[in-house]
Parts: structure tokens; sequence; C-alpha cells
């Protein structure tokens, strides 16, 4: 099993970044996707999470509204709109397999995401 995710960058609060996380090595859509994020001395959170009837999973209202998770099937990737970037979400995001309410079953490597005020 393989989760690879990409597009993370340094961006000016306000801007916008497009994440990644290509899938490998699983019937990709029988389950549950998604984001975790983790910043420097705190411990890791959910972002956003799609199941595989295409539910979705909020995490924190701090995120809602700002970040879109969408998936696609056909291309076994799973992708973060993220949209408003506040200093605040500069973290470590991370594809999750698996994701529930509680967390996740496997965490790919992660992308930085770093948002200057």
């Amino acid at each position: 099993v393989q989760l690879q995710a990409s597009g993370g960058g340094l961006v000016q609060a306000g801007g916008s970044l497009r994440l990644s996380c290509a899938a490998s090595g699983f019937a990709f859509d029988a389950y549950a996707i998604g984001w975790f994020r983790q910043a420097p001395g705190k411990e890791r959170e959910g972002v956003s999470c799609v199941t595989s009837s295409g539910s979705i999973i909020h995490y924190a209202d701090s995120m809602k509204g700002r970040f879109t998770i969408s998936r696609d099937n056909d291309e076994n990737a799973v992708y973060l709109q993220m949209i408003g970037l506040r200093p605040e979400d500069t973290a470590i995001y991370y594809c999750a397999l698996g994701c529930t309410r509680t967390g996740a079953v496997m965490f790919g490597q992660g992308t930085q995401v770093t948002v200057s005020s």
C-alpha cells in the first residue's frame, strides 16, 4: 500500500493550495480516504475524510468551508482544495487511509504546508 501526498508549499495568508494523494496497492474505491495534519508541537488531527460512498467527515469547524475534499476513483486519488489559508494551518499534511471520526488505519508520507502571515 502506498499513499503519496504532494502539492504542499509556502503560501501567504489568504492564499490557496491544492493537495493531491496518489494511492496504490489496494482497492481504492472500497475505502474511506482523507487528510490529517500535524503542526509542530501538536498532536495529529483530522482535516477531512471522504468515505467510499462519498460522504464527507469534517473534523473541525475551523476548516469547514475553507477546505474541500474530493476523490477520483478512476485515478485512485484524493484531493484537498484549501482556500483562505491561515498561519495556524501550517502543518505536515498526511493522506489517511481508512479514516474515521476517531483516526485512520494508515498514513502516508506527508507534504509540508507553510502559511506565512
